[in-house]
């Protein structure tokens, strides 16, 4: 059997699936809590500048959608028919997220030195 034939069992196609989906819950949970969490920095006493905020708020907001992209090619990987399709989805996501990366790092780097710099 060559590996461009292979057939994933339709019984593991949907454990994977239920697993992709229940792992994407728990993460928007987890999300939820953390954007709770910096959004009551605003009510607390310690002392937390706009700009700080800003970048925690843009940092969480990132991360939400590096995950959101890797929950999304999990989702197509397990609807991938061959060894191939699969190869092609890695590649379009590597080089997506490695564009991501970079526009993310530069405003992250902007955001920063604005939070850093004395008002």
């Amino acid at each position: 059997m060559s590996a461009s034939n292979y057939q994933i069992p339709s019984e593991m196609r949907d454990f994977a699936e239920k697993s992709v989906e229940q792992a994407r819950k728990a993460f928007e949970g987890f999300s939820g809590a953390a954007q709770k969490a910096i959004s009551s920095v605003d009510a607390s006493a310690v002392p937390f500048s706009e700009g700080a905020k800003d970048l925690s708020i843009k940092a969480l907001s990132y991360a939400e959608a590096n995950v959101k992209a890797s929950f999304d090619l999990a989702q197509k990987l397990v609807q991938a028919k061959d060894a191939q399709e699969v190869l092609a989805l890695q590649s379009d996501f590597l080089k997506s997220q490695f564009e991501s990366f970079q526009e993310q790092a530069k405003e992250l780097g902007a955001l920063f030195q604005k939070a850093a710099s004395p008002r």
